[in-house]
């Protein structure tokens, strides 16, 4: 039997999970929330890809484990594949996500941010805001993904792009190639 969580629930947790670390346990300290978050994120991750790779032999080489994560991963948390995998073939891959789920129904109430008229909502500030509100909900999946492939051998760095919404762009650094 497969057990399946609403995409709803997911959704409703991520952005509680976020606004909890940002605005209660470590307000004043950004890259503190930012890191535990994306803590979070590894040990998904890190359980997730056990999961879907429990009956399956150990992967022989990166780039089979990464066209896994792009594929079979990726397809079991947001229901498609990447859009698109890039490399240089010396540690660094690009992965595109054109309409990125957890990116696509978000918002950001610009009558918290500025109490003003309509132009002062679409203000550099206001701006700057949006952009960091979204970037703190990135932590996160760059964790699971972080996680996943830490668990299939390959320690890296994973950070995100999101200059064009929905689209999120994941970079990775794998450190032993």
């Amino acid at each position: 039997m497969v057990r399946e969580v609403s995409e709803s629930c997911v959704d409703s947790l991520l952005t509680e999970m976020v606004a909890c670390y940002c605005n209660r346990f470590y307000a004043n300290k950004p890259e503190l929330a930012a890191r535990r978050i994306e803590a979070i994120g590894y040990q998904v991750g890190h359980q997730l890809s056990e999961r879907y790779t429990m009956e399956r032999p150990r992967f022989t080489d990166h780039l089979e484990a990464i066209k896994f994560i792009c594929k079979d991963f990726w397809s079991e948390l947001f229901k498609k594949q990447i859009d698109n995998l890039k490399t240089n073939h010396r540690g660094t891959f690009v992965l595109q996500d054109n309409k990125f789920r957890w990116l696509a129904r978000m918002s950001v109430d610009p009558s918290t941010d500025n109490a003003g008229s309509v132009e002062d909502n679409n203000s550099p500030t206001a701006e700057n805001k949006a952009a960091h509100a979204m970037s703190m909900h990135l932590y996160f999946p760059c964790g699971i993904i972080r996680g996943a492939l830490s668990n299939l051998g390959i320690p890296c760095a994973v950070s995100a792009d999101i200059s064009n919404l929905p689209a999120c762009v994941y970079f990775f650094f794998s450190f032993f190639l």
